[in-house]
């Protein structure tokens, strides 16, 4: 559900960052060659070990001085730090240290996340007794590894694994297992009866008492021939209306599940409309991440005029998440309910469309160009960069400076995103990072 963890590797040209890259996501594609220079552009790659997957971001080599081009390489490098959680700072051991790796170590010792140094080509015992000279750096403990022949990397990387952050699900690690599908709404809205239909028989207990259902039910169910877990969450209000010490528990089971879902059918009582109670549990499921579909309950039992009230309480109370389809259907007779199997197919393809970082940053710097970031407080912000750092749902990191960058922006964004990706169904999520005022450089 969250963003992958961003490792970014910064170090000078030709120490052997791409294959140290190469190594760790076990094939060759980080361009790896003899002259200094070659990476000129950040590329990213998903690595992964003991269990957690994170992001690894190939820089270009950092200088202190030289021509245009390689203050272009340079200014690449302190963005990908800017926007990672992790530093692997790269360092030729049979070279020692020069002003380049004073350089990165010097911007490096005031960043906030963590750093590991990872002296390269310890081919052999006889290159182990130079790494105590790198320990000058500043940067912490020097981490000896031959990216070339895979010497010290595991123990690299049991480092690098324990510095990276917590993810909000828990693990970043591949769930190859059936989507989950959390059937949330207010009480009595019919979820029970949702599920029940789908699995084909009577699993849970249909009642018209708001708040019978006090545990999230796991069942394994198949619609239109895809394998899916359903969960059947309590019903959520607001917790000044808790009645009893269960059904609060009940509400806070339920957003967990919402937190782990890939889907969350919000069920909206048609003959009601949606209400403010709505609005929050489609908050709670968009901010958590899940993709959104709302299932208009007891379509059949309303009539054209308030189908028409139901529609626009949709449209105003929902209106924030006018991205998710809307499916009008009966879970007690099974009208329509037909249609549920291709919406949860087609949210969950779109929630894992990834933008080529060239072309993501091609587009967000047109967009700038054509509508600026408003002045605020006399200064005007300016992404420099954008990766997308995370799918299901997609998440991207955006590199500023000058200022932050306002939420009304973000939703710009968002909505040339959406206007050019086919993202529906599918919140998107941004994560802000500000450029450090001092470069560090010499």
């Amino acid at each position: 559900m969250s963003r992958l963890p961003v490792v970014a590797v910064v170090g000078r040209p030709n120490i052997g960052k791409s294959t140290l890259v190469n190594r760790v996501i076990g094939r060759r594609e980080a361009v790896v060659e003899s002259e200094p220079g070659v990476t000129r552009d950040r590329r990213e790659f998903v690595g992964e070990w003991a269990g957690r997957r994170f992001l690894m971001i190939d820089t270009g080599g950092w200088q202190t001085k030289g021509d245009q081009l390689t203050e272009d390489i340079s200014d690449q490098a302190e963005a990908a730090i800017a926007a990672a959680d992790v530093v692997l700072f790269v360092v030729d051991v049979t070279a020692g240290i020069g002003p380049d790796d004073d350089g990165v170590a010097r911007m490096l010792r005031g960043a906030e996340q963590p750093v590991l140094l990872a002296g390269n080509k310890v081919d052999g015992p006889s290159a182990e007794g130079l790494l105590p000279d790198f320990w000058s750096l500043g940067v912490g403990e020097p981490i000896g590894v031959s990216a070339l022949h895979g010497r010290g990397v595991g123990d690299l990387l049991d480092r690098l694994v324990d510095a990276l952050p917590e993810s909000e699900g828990g693990s970043d690690a591949a769930d190859d297992g059936p989507p989950k599908l959390a059937i949330i709404g207010r009480p009595n809205v019919g979820k029970s009866t949702l599920l029940n239909r789908l699995v084909g028989e009577e699993r849970v207990l249909v009642s018209p008492v708001p708040g019978t259902t006090r545990d999230p039910i796991d069942v394994e169910v198949e619609i239109d021939g895809e394998q899916y877990v359903l969960v059947d969450t309590a019903g959520i209000r607001r917790s000044s209306k808790l009645s009893d010490r269960p059904e609060f528990f009940a509400v806070q089971r339920a957003k967990k599940v919402l937190a782990s879902a890939d889907v969350a059918l919000l069920v909206v009582d048609a003959t009601e409309g949606a209400t403010q109670g709505d609005q929050r549990i489609a908050e709670e499921a968009a901010s958590g991440g899940a993709a959104v579909i709302v299932v208009l309950n007891k379509w059949d039992d309303v009539d054209e005029y308030q189908k028409e009230l139901t529609e626009d309480s949709v449209a105003d109370r929902l209106g924030f998440v006018g991205w998710a389809p809307v499916l009008r259907m009966s879970a007690k007779t099974g009208a329509r309910i037909g249609r549920l199997g291709a919406a949860i197919e087609t949210v969950l393809d779109h929630r894992a469309i990834r933008i080529p970082t060239p072309e993501l940053n091609r587009l967000v710097r047109g967009w700038q160009s054509a509508h600026p970031i408003p002045v605020r407080k006399g200064r005007r912000a300016k992404v420099q960069y954008a990766v997308q750092a995370g799918e299901e749902p997609p998440t991207f990191i955006l590199f500023a400076s000058g200022g932050d960058v306002p939420d009304d922006y973000l939703r710009f964004i968002e909505n040339r995103l959406r206007g050019t990706f086919d993202f529906v169904g599918t919140p998107i999520h941004f994560v802000t990072r500000r450029k450090r005022r001092d470069r560090g450089r010499a």
